[in-house]
């Protein structure tokens, strides 16, 4: 099986798996390979939407239903949590909304929403229209890197693997360094 059949194959799913589990860089990756006519945008914009409401509603109910004791035996989500309880108090709709666009709170965001008062359905709602927007945007930003890195490199069939791998490694690299960096002591 070759890259262009494994991609056309399991390309939409992997997107709406990565974005179910968190997921920029997989989103980013599917709107590149969307551009390299591997996929088609509007797929990937779907696929991560649909990953990135399912995820985030799982962790709003996760956090509805077991948040105190899941947070007893994490001591180290305390600053992040507290970050965020702090914000929706006084920011409650642009927090819903636009969580996912924030680096270092975007898996526990909704997880501490859901410990909050907010109502399920106003959280729903507002967590589809933000991933509408959070999927469109980074998809399509994507698309456009990939269409910046063709005008900047003639003949890039060759090098499509391994710019795959590369934005799939740095994406890698980046979530292992800030893990690293905000472990527990």
């Amino acid at each position: 099986m070759n890259f262009e059949t494994l991609i056309e194959q399991y390309g939409y799913i992997a997107i709406l798996i990565g974005t179910f589990l968190e997921g920029e860089t997989v989103l980013i990756l599917g709107g590149f390979l969307a551009h390299r006519g591997f996929l088609q945008l509007d797929g990937v914009i779907l696929a991560a939407f649909v990953g990135s409401v399912c995820g985030d509603q799982l962790y709003f109910l996760l956090g509805r239903r077991f948040g105190t004791r899941m947070l007893e035996r994490r001591p180290h989500w305390q600053a992040r949590v507290a970050r965020s309880r702090n914000f929706l108090e006084r920011h409650p709709v642009p927090l819903i909304v636009g969580f996912r666009f924030v680096y270092g709170i975007r898996a526990v965001a909704p997880f501490v929403i859901g410990m909050s008062r907010i109502p399920i359905w106003k959280f729903a709602v507002l967590n589809i229209i933000g991933a509408a927007v959070w999927s469109a945007a980074f998809g399509t930003a994507g698309y456009l890197f990939g269409t910046a890195l063709q005008l900047a490199l003639t003949g890039i069939k060759h090098y499509e693997l391994p710019i795959v791998l590369a934005i799939l490694a740095v994406g890698l690299v980046v979530r292992l360094v800030y893990r690293l960096k905000n472990r527990p002591r």
